[in-house]
């Protein structure tokens, strides 16, 4: 597992074509400290109806317990390099940020906000999965991330999705 995500990691950040260095840069710096999924939310609640503004309250909700989970719980219990710099050959390899690789927070937040929208608004979801990719993409790109880490994040993004999903009918169950 450890050689696939190296060499999926080098595949990755050697992709130098001018639609990925144009591209990536730009939708990372959009999702930089959430502002991409804050400012669709925003768009959500003002230009739709009540099931826009529900699918963006709760796509808020599931990021910010994806970045919660990934952040504040996961990066402190697994400490993991980023990827080392000579397996990285552009610039921007110096702007990494030195917490732990694993997972990814901004995958975590991307897939939480995108899979919760989802669930109440399918075609704003599955509007929303193509910056979703594009930020798990350029997450290994920019070496930022290893495969696994962007995997893992993912994976914390559905589960919170899928718990502020079903959360209301399990405190239900539960009250009962």
């Amino acid at each position: 597992m450890r050689r696939l995500d190296r060499q999926l990691t080098r595949r990755a950040a050697s992709w130098d074509s001018p639609w990925a260095r144009q591209v990536l840069p730009a939708v990372e710096a959009a999702a930089e400290r959430t502002k991409l999924w804050w400012g669709a939310a925003l768009a959500m609640a003002v230009a739709g109806g009540a099931s826009q503004r529900k699918a963006a309250a709760g796509g808020v909700v599931s990021m910010l317990c994806a970045q919660l989970v990934s952040n504040a719980v996961c990066k402190q219990l697994y400490e993991r390099r980023r990827p080392p710099a000579d397996m990285i050959p552009h610039d921007g390899v110096d702007d990494r940020p030195d917490t732990s690789s694993f997972p990814s927070g901004h995958t975590a937040a991307a897939v939480g906000f995108t899979t919760a929208v989802a669930f109440t608004s399918p075609w704003v979801g599955a509007a929303a999965a193509v910056p979703t990719v594009l930020v798990a993409l350029e997450r290994v790109q920019a070496g930022a991330h290893y495969p696994s880490d962007v995997v893992a994040g993912a994976a914390i993004g559905v589960g919170s999705a899928l718990l502020v999903h079903h959360a209301p009918r399990l405190l239900l169950r539960a009250l009962l």
